[in-house]
């Protein structure tokens, strides 16, 4: 049996390091991050639709999707950032579906979804894995690894769900605030309690 899992975590949580191990680990892991970036790959529908929707000044000049003027769209006014995900989260949603088809039947598929609290999916997973850690280790390492303002990291995590909120779906907590050594081991347990339901 399938065992379907949701991870999340504020930024600079360290979910992609979890995501990492879990997949060392055996699990299948699908990033819809990742997916996002392939629905709207030069050349595909999703990008086609999203360039009706807001206009051509948001390609580059080699007709890719430009990141960053479409982040500070959405960023500063959330009826575009509604727009978009309304392009965006079908198309990701079915893509991950499709990939979940594929995966081995007793395999823990991870579904990597920074989002999770905030889209309300939680309930359609058998498990959610949160990583936490606090605001002030996520601010320090937005500034510190990714050379953000203060306020540009907190202004981010403003954006996210409350960390209450993010803890509230939670099946397991993975506490980032040690060491490497001590995140596997914390992720080594849950993969085993996850890998024993499949």
């Amino acid at each position: 049996m399938t065992v379907r899992v949701g991870l999340t975590g504020g930024i600079a949580s360290g979910k992609s390091t979890v995501s990492a191990l879990l997949a060392g680990l055996g699990a299948v892991v699908i990033d819809a991050d990742l997916i996002a970036r392939e629905v709207v790959a030069r050349g595909t529908p999703g990008l086609a639709a999203v360039v009706a929707e807001f206009g051509p000044g948001l390609l580059t000049a080699e007709g890719d999707l430009d990141r960053p003027a479409m982040g500070a769209l959405v960023f500063a006014d959330p009826d575009a950032r509604k727009r978009l995900e309304a392009i965006i989260h079908p198309l990701v949603h079915e893509r991950s579906a499709q990939l979940e088809a594929e995966a081995p039947a007793d395999a823990v598929v991870v579904h990597d979804i920074p989002l999770l609290a905030e889209v309300g999916r939680a309930g359609s997973f058998d498990a959610v894995v949160v990583v936490d850690a606090p605001t002030e280790v996520q601010v320090a390492r937005m500034v510190e690894d990714r050379g953000w303002s203060h306020e540009e990291a907190r202004s981010r995590i403003a954006a996210q769900a409350e960390r209450a909120d993010r803890l509230a779906i939670a099946t397991y907590v993975v506490d980032n605030t040690g060491t490497l050594a001590e995140l596997r081991a914390q992720v080594e347990q849950v993969y085993a309690e996850l890998a024993g339901r499949a």
